[in-house]
C-alpha cells in the first residue's frame, strides 16, 4: 500500500484477466486526487485455456503454452509503458482444471507474475465493480450479465451492495466443446445446446427474480460485443464506442437465425466476427437469448467495462483511493466473515475475545519472531473470527469441519489461495500440528505453509487465554528476548487466578517453541489496565486494521 505521503500520487496499474477463451489486460493511469482512472492501453489474445483434455478435464500443454506467451507479452507490454503494479486473476478455466494450481505456479516461476485465482462469485463481484465504473446506476436495480469463455455471471445491484449473484456454468467455449460437433450445427446439436442452456440458467435467474424487480439489464463480455457490434454493422450506422449500445431481443433472435445456417468459415467472413470468436458465437448467442427470455427483457445496455476494470477499482478500493458510492465495497471482506459468523451461529464474544489476543500476540512480535505483513495480519483476525464454526456441524472434530465450512463458505473479496490460508489457520487452531499427511495443508506454497504455521500458533494461544469464553484476560504482554519469550497475561477480574487459561496455554506452547527457537513462559500479572495502556484492547474492537499495509476493513462492529 502506498505510503500515506504519497497515496495521492498518480500511477500507471495493469490489471490481466486469464480467461477461458482469452486473456485480456488494461493498462491505466490511476488518478487518486480524481478518485478514478483513465485508460492507457487494452491488450487481449486468444489462447483457449479451456480446450481442456477430455478425459481429464486438464489443461493441454499446448493452451497452457499459448497462455505463457500471452502472460509474458502481457508483462512486457505493461513494463514498457510503465506500469509499477500488475494485478492478475484466473477464472473459470484454471478454477475447475485438476492441474490449474501447478499451472499458476508455472507462470510465477516461467514469467515471474502472480496470477490470483479467484472463486466464480467473487469474479462476479469485480465484474460488477467494473461496471460500476462506466454506468450510472442512479440507485435503480440493474442487472449485469457476463457471458464469458467458461461461465456466465448474474449480478443484481443499484450501485450499492449487490443483492445477488451467481457464477453459472454456461460458457461460449465450454458448451461448444460439449455440444457442437457439427458444421453448420445441426438442429440435433442446437437443440441440445438450448435445453442445456436453459437448464443452468433457469435455476440461478429464478433465485434472482425472488430477489425483487431490476429495470434494466446490462451486459458485458467479448461474446456481448461482438453481437452488438454486428447488430450496429447491419445497421449500417457502427458507432466509435459500443458504450451504451442497446440491443434488442428482436435483433439477437435475427442474428441468431443468420448464424446457425452458416458454417465456421462463413461465420469468420460476417462483419464484426472475429476469426477466433467464430467457432463459438453459436453458443455465446444461444446463452444471451435464454437469458434475455428467462429474465423477460426486451433489450440490454451494453458496458464495455467489466472483470478488469473491476481488478482496478477493486486495488483502488483496497488502497483508500475511492470512497464515494462504491464505499461499501472496503468493508466488503470484513462483512463476508461477519455473514459466516452469523451463518454458523458463532459465540460472538468468544471470536472477538480471541481476534483481539491473536492480533496483539501478532503485533507485539512482528519484527521479532515474524516479519508478516498487515494483510496477513488480516487472514488471522479472519481465522480467529471463525475458528469454530465447525462447531455447526459438530463438536467432534470440529477443526477439521471449520476448514471445511470456511473452504466453501463462498466468501467474497478474498482470492481462493487466500480462503485456504483462513481455512488452514483454523484448522489448526487445535489438536494436531500442520503435518506431511494433511493434503490441504501440503497443497499450500511454501511461504503459505510457512505463514500457516506460525499464525496458527497466534491462534492457538488466543484460543487456549479464553478457554472459559468469559473474556478472562484482558490484554496480553509480550517480551521477546534472544532466547526465550515472555508472555505477561492481566486477568479481568484481580480475583480470578485465570488457572484454566494458564493451564490450556501451557499446554498448547510445545508448538511455539519448536517453530520460534525460544522457550516460553507463562505467568499472570495484577489487572492494571494503566500499566499496558496500548496493549488493553477496549471490548467490540478487535479491528483486523490496527497496523494493516495493505488492506484495511475495520471488524469491530457487526452491520
Amino acid at each position: 500500500m502506498p505510503e500515506a505521503d504519497d497515496a495521492q500520487q498518480e500511477r500507471i496499474l495493469a490489471a490481466i484477466d486469464v480467461g477461458t477463451n482469452s486473456i485480456h489486460m488494461v493498462i491505466v493511469l490511476v488518478q487518486p486526487r480524481l478518485a478514478s482512472f483513465t485508460i492507457i492501453a487494452r491488450e487481449k489474445q486468444m489462447v483457449r485455456l479451456g480446450e481442456y483434455c477430455l478425459k481429464t478435464g486438464w489443461l493441454k500443454p499446448e493452451a497452457m503454452a499459448r497462455a505463457l506467451d500471452a502472460l509474458r507479452h502481457c508483462k512486457a507490454f505493461a513494463e514498457g509503458l510503465g506500469a509499477q503494479e500488475i494485478i492478475a486473476v484466473a477464472t473459470s478455466a484454471v478454477r475447475e482444471a485438476p492441474n490449474g494450481p501447478e499451472f499458476l505456479q508455472q507462470i510465477q516461476r516461467v514469467v515471474g507474475l502472480r496470477v490470483d485465482l479467484i472463486s466464480g462469485e467473487e469474479e462476479a463481484r469485480r465484474i460488477y465493480l467494473g461496471v460500476l465504473s462506466a454506468v450510472e446506476l442512479d440507485n435503480r436495480s440493474h442487472v449485469v450479465i457476463d457471458i464469458g469463455g467458461g461461465s456466465t455471471e448474474l449480478i443484481l445491484g443499484d450501485g450499492h451492495e449487490p443483492r445477488f449473484l451467481t457464477s453459472i456454468k454456461a460458457g461460449a467455449v465450454r458448451l461448444s466443446e460439449q455440444f457442437v460437433t457439427s458444421d453448420p450445427i445441426s438442429t440435433r446439436d442446437y437443440n441440445c445446446l438450448q435445453n442445456q442452456v436453459r437448464n443452468l440458467l433457469e435455476p440461478a435467474i429464478d433465485a434472482l427474480h425472488s430477489q425483487g424487480s431490476f429495470e434494466r439489464l446490462v451486459g458485458t463480455s467479448g461474446t456481448i460485443m461482438t453481437l452488438a457490434e454486428m447488430d450496429a454493422r447491419q445497421t449500417g450506422n457502427v458507432p466509435t464506442s459500443l458504450q451504451g449500445y442497446t440491443l434488442t431481443l428482436a435483433s439477437l433472435e435475427q442474428l441468431l437465425a443468420q448464424l446457425r445456417p452458416l458454417d465456421l468459415e462463413a461465420r469468420r467472413r460476417l462483419p464484426g466476427v472475429s476469426e477466433r470468436r467464430a467457432d463459438i458465437i453459436v453458443a455465446g448467442a444461444a446463452i444471451l437469448l435464454e437469458a434475455m427470455k428467462l429474465l423477460k427483457v426486451e433489450s440490454l445496455v451494453v458496458c464495455e467495462a467489466a472483470l478488469r476494470e473491476g481488478l482496478i477499482v477493486d486495488w483502488m478500493l483496497a488502497h483508500g483511493l475511492i470512497a464515494d458510492r462504491l464505499r461499501y465495497q472496503g468493508s466488503v471482506r470484513e462483512r463476508s466473515v461477519l455473514h459466516l459468523a452469523d451463518k454458523f451461529h458463532l459465540d460472538y464474544a468468544h471470536a472477538e475475545q480471541v481476534s483481539r489476543l491473536a492480533l496483539s500476540l501478532f503485533d507485539q512480535t512482528r519484527g521479532a519472531l515474524h516479519h508478516w505483513s498487515g494483510a496477513d495480519r488480516e487472514l488471522l483476525w479472519a481465522a480467529a473470527m471463525l475458528h469454530n464454526c465447525g462447531h455447526f456441524i459438530n463438536h467432534s472434530a470440529h477443526h477439521k469441519h471449520s476448514y471445511y465450512l470456511i473452504r466453501h463458505g463462498g466468501m467474497l473479496g478474498f482470492t481462493e489461495e487466500e480462503i485456504e490460508v483462513i481455512a488452514n489457520l483454523a484448522r489448526y487452531h487445535r489438536k494436531s500440528a500442520p503435518r506431511r499427511k494433511h493434503l490441504p495443508f501440503q497443497q499450500l506454497s511454501k511461504e503459505h505453509k510457512r505463514l500457516v504455521r506460525q499464525l496458527s500458533i497466534f491462534l492457538r494461544l488466543a484460543s487456549a487465554l479464553d478457554r472459559r469464553h468469559k473474556g478472562a484476560v484482558q490484554a496480553v504482554r509480550c517480551q521477546v528476548r534472544p532466547d526465550q519469550v515472555e508472555l505477561h497475561l492481566q486477568p479481568h477480574d484481580p480475583a480470578d487466578p485465570c488457572d484454566l487459561e494458564l493451564w490450556n496455554a501451557e499446554y498448547k506452547k510445545a508448538e511455539f517453541e519448536q517453530e520460534f527457537g525460544r522457550v516460553l513462559t507463562i505467568s499472570l500479572e495484577p489487572a492494571i489496565r494503566d500499566a499496558f495502556p496500548l496493549l488493553a484492547v477496549p471490548a467490540g474492537d478487535s479491528r483486523p486494521e490496527a497496523g494493516l499495509g495493505e488492506r484495511t476493513p475495520a471488524a469491530g462492529s457487526r452491520r
